[in-house]
């Protein structure tokens, strides 16, 4: 095999929600590999913010603002890419949010807004960029779901039906364009080292781990959290030409959390 095949020399990549963590990892990493690099967020703020950390890297990343639930947005973004760096050969949806609480707690209205970001934002982005992925020959689709694709846990009924929803459509996308050889992926992330963890992790006043950092070591094999660089070599194989008999797969990254049932008490 040629190990060229993993390059991503000359690929225009998108990753949708990347000013920062793990979006902004995976796209990182993607520019390292060859790619050209194009993002957008929510607000102008988090653009200067994205732009500004990607410049810091050595990085020269593409930023736009847009709502990934806006379909006029989103159409108008897509056209302003192509105009200003091209046509898109790789989409990452990561862009997402999750509300911790409990459902019988939870508005219909607090539901619907996680559901229209982390799964109609990637159904919309999908499908505006798949018409090009057509007519050039290739493409390549990356939705960051979730442990909480195969499993349940309190307080998180939206997340986890949203992004079991986009397992499904990760499936249904290669099952419909495959044929136009457009690879659709999903990533699974376990429990990632971020900003937004760290209070999970803090050692207690008498260097005891945290409550929720004992049980997530307790429960995966390798032991540890993962961190955004674990990322990164998965989504590199995944967007890159080494993948192109993988469709429809979800590759989780958990440190074998799926695979374990824990120890006996």
């Amino acid at each position: 095999m040629d190990m060229k095949a993993f390059s991503l020399e000359g690929k225009i990549a998108l990753v949708t929600g990347a000013s920062y963590g793990i979006g902004f990892a995976i796209a990182s990493g993607m520019a390292k590999a060859g790619a050209t690099i194009v993002f957008n967020d929510i607000n102008e703020e988090l653009v200067k913010k994205g732009l500004a950390s990607y410049e810091e890297a050595g990085i020269k990343a593409h930023g736009y603002v847009c709502d990934v639930t806006n379909e006029e947005q989103v159409a108008e973004l897509i056209a302003k890419i192509e105009a200003e760096v091209g046509v898109i050969d790789i989409l990452v949806n990561n862009a997402g949010i999750i509300k911790r609480i409990p459902m019988c707690d939870m508005t219909a209205a607090q539901f619907r807004q996680v559901i229209d970001i982390d799964l109609n934002g990637p159904f919309i982005m999908s499908k505006a960029v798949i018409p090009a992925m057509i007519k050039k020959g290739h493409g390549k689709i990356i939705n960051i779901c979730s442990m909480m694709s195969e499993l349940g846990r309190e307080t998180v009924s939206a997340y986890a039906a949203a992004k079991g929803g986009l397992k499904m459509l990760t499936k249904n996308i290669c099952s419909e364009y495959g044929a136009y050889n457009i690879q659709c992926n999903g990533i699974g992330p376990g429990y990632i080292e971020t900003p937004q963890t760290a209070p999970l992790r803090e050692r207690q006043p008498d260097g005891s781990r945290h409550p929720f950092d004992q049980f997530i070591i307790a429960k995966t094999p390798a032991e540890r959290w993962g961190t955004t660089d674990d990322l990164v070599g998965p989504a590199i194989f995944l967007a890159s030409d080494a993948s192109n008999f993988v469709n429809g797969h979800i590759l989780y990254v958990d440190g074998g959390i799926l695979a374990y049932i824990g120890k006996q008490p």
